[in-house]
Order: structure tokens, then sequence, then C-alpha cells
């Protein structure tokens, strides 16, 4: 995907410095708006269409999630990214129910966060590698995926496996020549048999199945 406007939204100077660093490398073209409050953020979001958008979650008006699912109501195609120092099961778990397209841990060297960061381009969900883990070792206790693969049909798979490369729903209807809305259907039934509720868990369930 091509990034053109990116949002950060964070409340610590040091932090918001190095993000906005890392981002001008990863993404020299793009647009770049900051904000430091859950309020600003909220102005920002309704104002403009957004590629990408880091979210701090302790915010000083709030927790940075509500913005996380504001982002997914009112413009599900911008790649919500969490960026935070809470490396937890729960605040993980809570970010990707929220619908975080990616989760990525601040005080790691900014060039290891510049990689993770540029694998949107490639369609890869931006994931710290101790966050991976947390996630695959959650679900492997939470949510088994039979070798059914939770009774998905082959249509569906084949809409996880695009969505598992990064497409978006119109791109993938495109390869699929179906409708858009048709789409939409299958990635709630897909959600629902899984149990997830993002992109970043669809993705790291397609690795399991194979798929990705």
């Amino acid at each position: 995907m091509n990034v053109e406007t990116v949002l950060i939204v964070e409340d610590i100077s040091e932090a918001m410095t190095s993000l906005i660093r890392i981002v001008q490398s990863a993404f020299p073209e793009a647009r770049l708006e900051t904000a430091r409050s859950v309020k600003e953020a909220r102005f920002l979001i309704t104002q403009r269409s957004w590629s990408m958008a880091l979210v701090d979650i302790g915010l000083p008006d709030g927790s940075g999630l509500d913005l996380v699912r504001l982002f997914s109501d009112l413009a599900p195609e911008t790649v919500c990214v969490v960026s935070t120092v809470l490396g937890d099961d729960a605040h993980i778990v809570a970010a990707l129910s929220a619908g975080a397209q990616g989760y990525i841990l601040k005080g790691q060297p900014e060039q290891v966060l510049l990689r993770q960061l540029m694998q949107i381009q490639h369609g890869v969900p931006p994931l710290s590698p101790t966050i991976a883990r947390r996630i695959m070792e959650h679900f492997q206790r939470t949510g088994p995926v039979d070798t059914e693969s939770n009774g998905l049909t082959g249509r569906e798979l084949e809409v996880l496996s695009l969505l598992a490369k990064g497409l978006r729903n119109a791109d993938v209807a495109v390869a699929l020549e179906l409708a858009e809305s048709t789409i939409a259907t299958h990635i709630k039934s897909i959600y629902r048999k899984l149990g997830i509720s993002s992109r970043a868990e669809a993705a790291l369930h397609a690795t399991r199945l194979g798929l990705a």
C-alpha cells in the first residue's frame, strides 16, 4: 500500500520526536500530522482521511484505544498501529479487539521500528517480535484452529489469504471478481468463525493455516 498521510498520536515529547523521525524516514513523501491528546486526535480523524495512524494507549485525557475504535468505525481502511510501552497480554488483546492492525513497542532501536513500519508497504502487519510471539501464544491457549480451519469455506480461505497479503476489500473484490459487499460479508463470517476482530489477527491465523 502507499502511505500518503500519517497521524501520530503521542503526548510525550521525546517519543513524539522519535516517531516523527522514523515516519519521515520510512515514508518521506507522506504528509504528517501530530496530536497529543484524544481530543486533538478526534478532530483530525474527522477532518481528513489517513493512510496510517500511530496511536499511544495512555493519553492525558483518555485511552488511545478509543481512537482505534473510532478509526475502525469511521475509516476501517486506515492502518491503525498502536505504539506503546505496554506489552502485556491484556493490552495487546484489547488493542487488536478494538481494531488495531499493528502493535509496536516504543523503546526499541529506531532502525528496528523503521523496519517494522516499512513492512506495511508489503502488506505485513507491523508487529514487534515479542508482540507477535505473545499473540501466537495467546491464540494457542485460547483460539485453537482445527484441521478444518474452523469451518471456513474455500472462498473464505481465499479471502483470508488475500487479506493476509495486505489487500484492501476493494482489491480482494477485484482479484476474486466479486462485489465488494460480498467480500465484506465473507470477512464478517471469517472473523466470526475464527473469533477475531482485526486484520492483524487475520494475518496471523492465515500464517498458522499456511495461507500467507
